[in-house]
Protein backbone atom coordinates (compact mmCIF):
# COMPACT_ATOMS: atom_id res chain seq x y z
CA UNK A 1 0.00 0.00 0.00
CA UNK A 2 0.87 3.52 -0.36
CA UNK A 3 2.11 4.63 3.46
CA UNK A 4 2.66 8.26 4.38
CA UNK A 5 5.23 8.84 7.84
CA UNK A 6 5.11 12.06 8.93
CA UNK A 7 7.42 13.31 10.86
CA UNK A 8 11.93 12.38 9.63
CA UNK A 9 13.16 11.96 13.55
CA UNK A 10 14.55 8.34 14.10
CA UNK A 11 11.26 6.91 15.30
CA UNK A 12 9.32 7.94 11.91
CA UNK A 13 12.39 7.26 9.57
CA UNK A 14 12.80 3.20 11.67
CA UNK A 15 9.10 3.31 10.72
CA UNK A 16 9.03 4.29 7.08
CA UNK A 17 12.60 1.93 7.11
CA UNK A 18 10.57 -1.11 8.27
CA UNK A 19 7.23 -0.23 6.12
CA UNK A 20 9.30 -0.07 2.93
CA UNK A 21 11.48 -3.28 3.57
CA UNK A 22 7.57 -5.07 3.90
CA UNK A 23 7.16 -3.64 0.42
CA UNK A 24 5.25 -0.53 0.70
CA UNK A 25 5.70 2.61 -0.89
CA UNK A 26 6.22 4.99 1.37
CA UNK A 27 6.82 9.01 1.40
CA UNK A 28 8.70 10.21 4.99
CA UNK A 29 7.40 14.18 5.64
CA UNK A 30 10.62 16.43 6.98
CA UNK A 31 9.15 19.67 8.63
CA UNK A 32 12.46 20.91 7.15
CA UNK A 33 13.25 21.42 3.26
CA UNK A 34 16.99 20.26 3.92
CA UNK A 35 16.39 17.75 6.01
CA UNK A 36 14.03 16.44 3.43
CA UNK A 37 16.93 17.31 0.70
CA UNK A 38 19.95 15.87 2.92
CA UNK A 39 18.11 12.74 3.09
CA UNK A 40 16.92 12.39 -0.77
CA UNK A 41 21.07 12.88 -1.55
CA UNK A 42 22.48 10.58 1.01
CA UNK A 43 19.64 7.71 0.91
CA UNK A 44 20.50 8.31 4.50
CA UNK A 45 18.79 10.18 7.56
CA UNK A 46 22.28 11.06 8.69
CA UNK A 47 20.88 13.47 11.42
CA UNK A 48 18.45 11.19 13.61
CA UNK A 49 19.11 7.94 11.96
CA UNK A 50 22.92 7.63 10.94
CA UNK A 51 24.31 4.79 9.36
CA UNK A 52 21.05 3.05 7.60
CA UNK A 53 20.90 3.28 4.30
CA UNK A 54 17.02 3.75 2.97
CA UNK A 55 14.97 1.00 0.73
CA UNK A 56 14.48 2.54 -2.50
CA UNK A 57 10.66 2.23 -1.75
CA UNK A 58 11.19 5.11 0.65
CA UNK A 59 11.11 8.66 -0.85
CA UNK A 60 11.28 11.48 1.52
CA UNK A 61 9.62 15.16 0.96
CA UNK A 62 9.17 18.40 2.73
CA UNK A 63 5.56 18.97 0.77
CA UNK A 64 2.73 17.71 2.85
CA UNK A 65 0.18 17.70 -0.15
CA UNK A 66 2.82 14.99 -1.77
CA UNK A 67 2.81 12.86 1.42
CA UNK A 68 -0.55 12.35 1.99
CA UNK A 69 -1.41 11.73 -1.72
CA UNK A 70 -3.08 8.25 -2.50
CA UNK A 71 -2.03 7.10 1.40
CA UNK A 72 -4.12 4.45 2.88
CA UNK A 73 -1.87 4.35 6.00
CA UNK A 74 -0.53 7.74 6.98
CA UNK A 75 1.50 7.07 10.55
CA UNK A 76 1.94 10.82 12.82
CA UNK A 77 5.47 10.08 14.23
CA UNK A 78 6.44 13.97 15.07
CA UNK A 79 5.62 15.33 18.72
CA UNK A 80 1.98 15.09 20.29
CA UNK A 81 2.04 18.95 20.82
CA UNK A 82 2.00 19.35 16.87
CA UNK A 83 -0.68 16.77 16.28
CA UNK A 84 -3.75 19.41 16.02
CA UNK A 85 -1.72 21.29 13.58
CA UNK A 86 -1.03 18.45 11.66
CA UNK A 87 -4.34 17.52 11.77
CA UNK A 88 -5.71 20.98 10.43
CA UNK A 89 -3.44 21.64 7.66
CA UNK A 90 -3.81 17.74 6.31
CA UNK A 91 -7.57 17.61 6.20
CA UNK A 92 -8.07 18.46 2.83
CA UNK A 93 -5.60 16.09 1.69
CA UNK A 94 -6.25 12.76 3.58
CA UNK A 95 -7.65 9.60 1.79
CA UNK A 96 -11.25 9.18 3.06
CA UNK A 97 -11.00 5.89 4.76
CA UNK A 98 -7.61 5.79 5.32
CA UNK A 99 -5.84 4.33 8.45
CA UNK A 100 -4.32 7.45 10.66
CA UNK A 101 -1.68 5.71 13.09
CA UNK A 102 -0.39 7.73 16.09
CA UNK A 103 2.93 6.95 17.32
CA UNK A 104 3.35 10.01 19.22
CA UNK A 105 3.33 9.54 22.72
CA UNK A 106 2.10 12.41 24.49
CA UNK A 107 -1.00 14.42 25.86
CA UNK A 108 -1.86 17.52 24.72
CA UNK A 109 -0.65 20.67 26.64
CA UNK A 110 -3.94 22.95 27.95
CA UNK A 111 -6.21 20.39 27.29
CA UNK A 112 -5.64 16.89 28.61
CA UNK A 113 -6.33 15.69 24.97
CA UNK A 114 -4.86 12.33 23.65
CA UNK A 115 -3.50 12.40 19.71
CA UNK A 116 -6.57 10.22 19.37
CA UNK A 117 -8.99 13.23 20.36
CA UNK A 118 -7.20 15.53 18.83
CA UNK A 119 -7.44 13.95 15.52
CA UNK A 120 -11.38 13.00 16.35
CA UNK A 121 -12.10 16.80 17.33
CA UNK A 122 -10.01 18.32 14.00
CA UNK A 123 -10.91 15.51 11.53
CA UNK A 124 -14.36 14.22 12.17
CA UNK A 125 -15.44 11.25 10.18
CA UNK A 126 -11.94 11.42 8.60
CA UNK A 127 -10.52 10.24 12.08
CA UNK A 128 -12.91 7.43 12.61
CA UNK A 129 -9.91 5.05 12.03
CA UNK A 130 -7.44 6.09 14.44
CA UNK A 131 -4.93 3.46 15.47
CA UNK A 132 -2.17 4.20 18.24
CA UNK A 133 1.39 2.55 17.21
CA UNK A 134 3.34 1.96 21.13
CA UNK A 135 5.71 -0.37 23.41
CA UNK A 136 9.17 -0.73 24.21
CA UNK A 137 10.66 0.17 20.84
CA UNK A 138 14.06 2.41 20.30
CA UNK A 139 14.48 2.96 16.64
CA UNK A 140 17.94 2.50 16.12
CA UNK A 141 17.39 -1.34 17.28
CA UNK A 142 14.48 -2.06 15.07
CA UNK A 143 16.17 -1.01 12.08
CA UNK A 144 19.32 -3.42 12.86
CA UNK A 145 17.25 -6.19 13.48
CA UNK A 146 16.48 -6.72 17.07
CA UNK A 147 13.31 -8.85 17.32
CA UNK A 148 11.08 -5.93 18.84
CA UNK A 149 7.44 -6.73 20.24
CA UNK A 150 4.80 -3.36 20.17
CA UNK A 151 0.79 -2.72 20.26
CA UNK A 152 -1.49 -1.55 17.67
CA UNK A 153 -4.44 -0.50 19.81
CA UNK A 154 -7.73 0.91 17.70
CA UNK A 155 -11.44 1.38 18.54
CA UNK A 156 -11.95 -1.82 17.08
CA UNK A 157 -9.59 -5.30 16.63
CA UNK A 158 -10.37 -4.71 13.31
CA UNK A 159 -8.73 -1.17 13.01
CA UNK A 160 -5.84 -2.64 15.16
CA UNK A 161 -5.50 -6.16 13.19
CA UNK A 162 -4.75 -3.87 10.00
CA UNK A 163 -1.35 -2.18 10.98
CA UNK A 164 -0.61 -5.23 13.04
CA UNK A 165 -0.12 -7.35 9.14
CA UNK A 166 0.55 -3.61 7.62
CA UNK A 167 3.89 -3.07 9.54
CA UNK A 168 4.94 -6.42 11.40
CA UNK A 169 8.13 -7.53 9.46
CA UNK A 170 10.68 -10.08 10.53
CA UNK A 171 12.27 -8.86 14.29
CA UNK A 172 9.21 -6.07 14.36
CA UNK A 173 6.45 -8.22 16.04
CA UNK A 174 3.23 -6.19 16.72
CA UNK A 175 0.62 -7.33 18.60
CA UNK A 176 -3.25 -5.81 18.69
CA UNK A 177 -6.20 -4.59 21.12
CA UNK A 178 -9.05 -2.38 21.23
CA UNK A 179 -7.90 -0.63 24.29
CA UNK A 180 -6.75 2.80 22.45
CA UNK A 181 -7.30 4.66 25.41
CA UNK A 182 -4.69 2.60 27.56
CA UNK A 183 -1.81 1.94 25.29
CA UNK A 184 -1.95 6.21 24.28
CA UNK A 185 -2.09 6.61 28.13
CA UNK A 186 0.92 4.36 28.97
CA UNK A 187 3.10 5.40 26.29
CA UNK A 188 2.28 9.14 27.17
CA UNK A 189 3.05 8.92 31.34
CA UNK A 190 5.83 6.54 30.96
CA UNK A 191 7.72 9.45 29.73
CA UNK A 192 6.80 11.33 33.03
CA UNK A 193 8.26 8.19 35.42
CA UNK A 194 11.52 7.95 33.17
CA UNK A 195 12.34 11.27 33.81
CA UNK A 196 12.33 11.01 37.41
CA UNK A 197 13.99 7.60 36.66
CA UNK A 198 17.17 9.67 35.32
CA UNK A 199 16.99 12.18 38.61
CA UNK A 200 17.49 8.88 40.64
CA UNK A 201 20.30 7.67 38.22
CA UNK A 202 21.67 11.69 38.12
CA UNK A 203 21.64 11.53 42.34
CA UNK A 204 23.95 8.54 42.29
CA UNK A 205 21.03 6.39 44.19
CA UNK A 206 21.00 3.07 43.36
CA UNK A 207 18.82 -0.42 42.19
CA UNK A 208 17.39 0.01 44.78
CA UNK A 209 15.65 3.52 44.57
CA UNK A 210 15.18 2.89 40.94
CA UNK A 211 13.17 -0.16 41.45
CA UNK A 212 11.10 1.34 44.11
CA UNK A 213 10.37 4.41 41.30
CA UNK A 214 9.69 1.88 38.57
CA UNK A 215 7.27 0.16 40.63
CA UNK A 216 5.35 3.19 42.04
CA UNK A 217 5.11 4.82 39.07
CA UNK A 218 3.66 1.53 37.48
CA UNK A 219 0.95 2.39 40.15
CA UNK A 220 0.74 6.06 38.88
CA UNK A 221 0.11 5.13 35.62
CA UNK A 222 -2.65 2.59 36.30
CA UNK A 223 -4.29 4.44 38.64
CA UNK A 224 -4.76 7.50 35.64
CA UNK A 225 -5.21 5.20 32.69
CA UNK A 226 -7.95 2.85 34.48
CA UNK A 227 -9.50 6.61 35.90
CA UNK A 228 -9.84 7.35 32.24
CA UNK A 229 -11.38 4.39 30.78
CA UNK A 230 -8.90 2.05 30.30
CA UNK A 231 -8.27 -1.74 30.92
CA UNK A 232 -6.29 -2.38 33.67
CA UNK A 233 -4.37 -5.62 31.73
CA UNK A 234 -3.11 -2.91 28.78
CA UNK A 235 -0.97 -1.42 31.92
CA UNK A 236 0.32 -4.60 32.30
CA UNK A 237 1.69 -5.44 28.72
CA UNK A 238 3.97 -4.16 25.97
CA UNK A 239 2.35 -0.28 26.16
CA UNK A 240 2.65 0.03 30.00
CA UNK A 241 5.34 -2.01 32.33
CA UNK A 242 7.02 -2.97 28.61
CA UNK A 243 7.76 0.48 27.69
CA UNK A 244 8.19 1.96 31.06
CA UNK A 245 10.82 -0.45 32.18
CA UNK A 246 13.03 -0.12 28.91
CA UNK A 247 12.15 3.80 29.07
CA UNK A 248 13.09 4.19 32.51
CA UNK A 249 16.58 1.87 32.31
CA UNK A 250 18.16 2.17 28.92
CA UNK A 251 20.36 5.39 28.55
CA UNK A 252 19.08 5.20 25.05
CA UNK A 253 15.75 7.31 26.74
CA UNK A 254 15.43 10.52 25.87
CA UNK A 255 13.51 11.29 28.82
CA UNK A 256 15.95 9.61 31.38
CA UNK A 257 18.57 11.45 29.69
CA UNK A 258 16.81 14.83 30.67
CA UNK A 259 16.07 13.39 34.00
CA UNK A 260 19.89 12.38 35.22
CA UNK A 261 20.97 15.82 34.09
CA UNK A 262 18.44 17.52 36.61
CA UNK A 263 19.59 15.37 38.97
CA UNK A 264 23.13 16.50 38.65
CA UNK A 265 21.97 19.88 38.92
CA UNK A 266 21.94 21.18 35.67
CA UNK A 267 19.23 23.88 34.33
CA UNK A 268 16.52 22.21 32.07
CA UNK A 269 17.10 24.70 29.23
CA UNK A 270 20.45 24.15 29.06
CA UNK A 271 19.70 20.44 29.07
CA UNK A 272 17.18 20.78 25.87
CA UNK A 273 19.37 22.70 24.46
CA UNK A 274 21.37 19.76 23.75
CA UNK A 275 18.93 17.43 22.24
CA UNK A 276 18.29 17.20 18.71
CA UNK A 277 14.49 15.67 19.18
CA UNK A 278 11.89 16.78 21.20
CA UNK A 279 11.99 15.21 25.20
CA UNK A 280 7.74 14.16 25.29
CA UNK A 281 8.09 13.93 28.90
CA UNK A 282 8.96 17.58 29.50
CA UNK A 283 5.41 18.88 28.22
CA UNK A 284 3.41 16.01 28.86
CA UNK A 285 3.99 16.54 32.72
CA UNK A 286 1.81 19.51 33.02
CA UNK A 287 -1.11 17.33 31.00
CA UNK A 288 -0.68 14.30 32.66
CA UNK A 289 -1.17 16.43 36.57
CA UNK A 290 -3.98 18.14 34.52
CA UNK A 291 -5.77 14.75 33.94
CA UNK A 292 -5.01 13.50 37.23
CA UNK A 293 -6.95 16.82 38.65
CA UNK A 294 -9.78 15.70 36.43
CA UNK A 295 -9.42 12.53 37.13
CA UNK A 296 -9.09 13.19 41.43
CA UNK A 297 -6.39 10.42 40.55
CA UNK A 298 -3.17 11.05 43.28
CA UNK A 299 0.21 11.22 41.04
CA UNK A 300 2.96 11.82 43.98
CA UNK A 301 5.84 10.97 41.65
CA UNK A 302 4.39 13.28 38.50
CA UNK A 303 3.78 16.01 41.25
CA UNK A 304 7.70 15.52 42.26
CA UNK A 305 8.85 15.55 38.29
CA UNK A 306 6.57 18.97 37.83
CA UNK A 307 8.38 20.65 40.65
CA UNK A 308 11.93 20.09 39.97
CA UNK A 309 10.92 21.01 35.67
CA UNK A 310 8.56 24.05 36.54
CA UNK A 311 8.87 25.12 40.06
CA UNK A 312 12.64 25.86 41.16
CA UNK A 313 12.66 22.77 43.38
CA UNK A 314 15.86 20.41 43.38
CA UNK A 315 15.58 16.79 42.80
CA UNK A 316 16.97 15.74 45.83
CA UNK A 317 14.43 18.26 47.17
CA UNK A 318 12.00 16.38 45.57
CA UNK A 319 13.11 12.84 46.39
CA UNK A 320 13.36 14.02 50.63
CA UNK A 321 9.86 15.16 49.73
CA UNK A 322 8.22 11.78 48.03
CA UNK A 323 9.98 9.55 51.40
CA UNK A 324 8.19 11.63 53.62
CA UNK A 325 4.75 11.57 52.62
CA UNK A 326 2.73 9.98 54.68
CA UNK A 327 2.66 5.98 54.99
CA UNK A 328 0.28 4.07 53.27
CA UNK A 329 -1.26 0.60 52.27
CA UNK A 330 0.39 -0.44 48.92
CA UNK A 331 -3.04 -1.39 46.96
CA UNK A 332 -5.05 1.83 48.89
Amino acid sequence: MQVAIIGAGSWGTALGIMAARKGHDVRLWARRTEVAQRIEAERENALYLPGHQLPRRLRATDDLEEALRDAEMVIYASPSHAARDFARAARRWLVPGAVLVSAAKGIEGGTGARVSDVFAAELEERAARVVALSGPSFAREVVAGHPTAIVAAGRSLDEARRVQWALSYENLRIYANDDLTGTEMGGAVKNVIALAAGMVVGLGLGANSLAALITRGLAEMTRLAVAAGARLESMLGLAGVGDLVLTCTSEQSRNRRVGRELGRGRRLEEVLSEMHEVVEGVRTTPAVRLLAARCGVRMPITDAVHAVLYEGCEAQRAVAELMARPLRDEFD
